[in-house]
């Protein structure tokens, strides 16, 4: 029995954290082991049961992220948030952790950055002489209001300076801390600069408790749709990811359950496992599902050219094959019944906004 020890980064041996989505610490992709600690019985360290997280800020250069992925609806993206405490196992995202040289495993969920001057980078790319104003969508990589945004206010500073400017901008969230910031969404949506997108996963709690340890609950965020709509902001739904012979069998109920709280808009994506996250995953189902884990695993596959994951634009999002047609026709008819668009989120402007003024200076932190 051994720890490997890289660089001084010890990998668990898969140990159960409470409240966290999974059970493994797999080593960074692009970090080699260095040298090996062996367990020769004297002495062994008491594995916690839960394990806090750590927040440090990120002195990035940039705020606005540039995207040309012809699958993707938007080419402009802010992330507040690198690693995300929701804890949620599938999350697409997971892998971008080892471009610090941390897991995609437990270190996404506790060792989380944050972009310490965000607003006063945002005011800075805005006032550039060559900047074209384009919709900035936030949230699409980890979520902008995760639990610790409660605290460090980084989404709202954000916002801040885009009510300011009047810039247009969408949101993609699963928590209920967006309720915080309707006083910003409302001046936004009068003039048609933003939308919001709620992802709802699944209708049971339990399941829920397991795939997203610390996301808020599926009744809370129907709640959150419910007040949104009745706040003038554009509001629509992302059911994902759809997780075949998981959470595909509440397709219909979750379209039906957003279109009562007046959401106008829906859409979908099938569970993408990039890198390390088809091993992440893959424990998940062994630990939660064990008797329907190959049954899952063989519909995944079905659905993605034999393999566990297809990157190719086009195919990464929906699928391919008789299952992922099925599931098209599924979601189209549901959406179709209880009058849910499927198209995008309505167009918006980009004719109000106004530059920050030139010659102002970056702020020191928040």
């Amino acid at each position: 029995m051994f720890t490997p020890v890289l660089y001084g980064y010890t990998v668990p041996l898969m140990p159960v954290y409470k409240g966290r989505g999974v059970t493994g610490n797999p080593q960074p992709r692009f970090l080699k082991p260095a040298t090996e600690s062996v367990d020769d019985g004297w002495y062994r360290d008491e594995v916690p049961d839960s394990i806090a997280t750590q927040v440090r800020p990120e002195a990035a250069r940039s705020i606005i992220t540039r995207n040309d992925s012809p699958d993707i609806p938007f080419e402009q993206s802010i992330n507040p948030y690198r690693g995300c405490e929701h804890g949620c196992t599938y999350c697409y995202a997971r892998p971008s952790h080892a471009y610090l040289d941390l897991s995609p495993g437990i270190d996404f969920e506790t060792k989380l950055f944050y972009k310490a001057d965000a607003a006063a980078l945002l005011e800075q790319e805005l006032r550039a002489r060559g900047y074209v104003p384009k919709p900035i969508t936030i949230g699409a990589n980890t979520d902008p209001y995760q639990p610790v945004e409660r605290e460090l206010k980084v989404t709202r500073s954000l916002l801040e300076v885009l009510e300011r400017t009047r810039h247009p901008l969408s949101l993609i969230t699963k928590g209920t801390l967006i309720l915080r910031d309707l006083d910003l969404l409302r001046s936004l949506a009068r003039d048609g600069l933003v939308n919001v997108f709620v992802s709802i996963t699944s209708l049971d709690a339990e399941l829920k408790r397991t795939l997203e340890p610390r996301a808020a609950s599926p009744q809370a965020r129907l709640r959150v749709v419910r007040e949104l709509v009745a706040a003038g902001v554009p509001t629509g739904v992302l059911v994902a990811p759809i997780i075949p012979a998981v959470n595909d069998c509440e397709l219909e109920a979750i379209v039906a359950a957003v279109a009562a709280q007046g959401a106008t808009k829906a859409g979908y994506v099938l569970l993408r496992l990039p890198h390390e996250l088809k091993d992440l995953f893959r424990q998940w189902l062994d630990q939660h599902l064990p008797q329907r884990a190959e049954h899952v695993m063989s519909l995944i596959r079905a659905a993605r050219d034999g393999r566990d994951n297809d990157p190719c634009f086009g195919s990464r999002m929906v699928g391919n094959g008789a299952w992922a047609q099925l599931l098209r026709d599924r979601f189209a008819l549901a959406c179709k019944r209880h009058g849910l668009s499927m198209s995008r989120m309505r167009e918006l402007s980009v004719a109000q906004f106004r530059p920050p003024a030139r010659g102002g200076q970056m702020s020191l932190g928040l």
